[in-house]
């Protein structure tokens, strides 16, 4: 219960509207952001492309030029940051996310563990958007764990479900990924796990004691006790305009770093200190900053 805790902030989101909320979206404003989020303690930067067409960045872009300037502009701002990629795409062409970590080499990236029917319903009882599979075949999260190899990137399992959960350690006994794993429990999707800080314990007792995990936690105040269990028990911790835009208050927040403040309390709460970069990348198995930079 000593360890520290490495925190990572998800900084944009995939098509949260820069209109209607205070999403990064540019390589300028991604790194001003992930500055400041990498000053109160965040050492991880999760990070979805987004267009840089005037008027489009509401939606996500696979150009690979369009990753190269943003983790360039991010790395300049915060010095031996750990960026983390995201991947998630719909449908087997995976080219795309492929193509932006091989220009980018992260040293992590989201490696989607199984499929989820990704749904909402309105309180009129429709639905919220079209009904949607976010399809995670075997197949396809082999292909992605094959190019992480090749670019010497961390995967990180990003599990939905509890079934999502169990199906890590599949893929470690087949050889499809050598270990030890590192989850990331997604919890507070309508369709996926609910964000109950009850489930925690049962989570963490289907991964092995090797395994390092964290929380993300979607929602509105009902995600800050998950956030404090999560930090209680040990975990890793993540937050970030990508997953909430309200503080422990209820009152909304203007920027990523006031909610990596909030989060850092969460693990001084629990009597643990926050991992600086250094200690992050060694807690990871990551090179050094200063190697990573050579």
């Amino acid at each position: 219960m000593n360890q520290k805790a490495i925190i990572t902030c998800a900084l944009t989101g995939v098509l949260t509207d820069p209109a209607q909320h205070p999403v990064p979206v540019t390589p300028e404003q991604l790194a001003r952001e992930a500055k400041a989020a990498f000053d109160a303690g965040a050492t991880v930067m999760h990070v979805h492309f987004r267009s840089q067409q005037p008027g489009m960045g509401r939606l996500p872009s696979w150009e690979p030029q369009v990753a190269s300037d943003i983790a360039q502009a991010i790395r300049e701002a915060c010095p031996g940051v750990i960026f983390n990629q995201s991947t998630g795409v719909v449908g087997p062409d995976i080219e795309g996310p492929l193509a932006c970590m091989r220009a980018i080499r992260p040293e992590i990236a989201a490696c989607n563990a199984g499929s989820l029917n990704y749904l909402k319903v309105t309180s009129a009882g429709t639905w919220a958007w079209p009904p949607m599979l976010f399809d995670n075949p075997v197949k396809k999260i082999d292909a992605f764990l094959a190019a992480m190899r090749d670019t010497g990137t961390l995967p990180e399992f990003e599990c939905f479900d509890v079934g999502i959960v169990r199906c890590v350690d599949m893929y470690v006994k087949t050889g499809m990924y050598p270990g030890p794993a590192h989850y990331n429990f997604v919890m507070g999707v309508e369709s996926g796990m609910p964000a109950d800080p009850v489930l925690l314990p049962v989570l963490t007792g289907l991964i092995p004691r090797d395994g390092a995990w964290q929380v993300t936690a979607i929602g509105r105040a009902n995600i800050w006790p998950l956030h404090q269990r999560a930090a209680d028990l040990g975990g890793h911790l993540r937050t970030g305009l990508e997953d909430t835009f309200y503080l422990p208050d209820g009152s909304k927040a203007s920027s990523n770093a006031q909610l990596v403040e909030a989060l850092v309390q969460c693990a001084r709460n629990a009597g643990r200190e926050v991992a600086n970069v250094d200690e992050a990348r060694r807690m990871l198995g990551l090179a050094s900053a200063e190697t990573a930079i050579a």
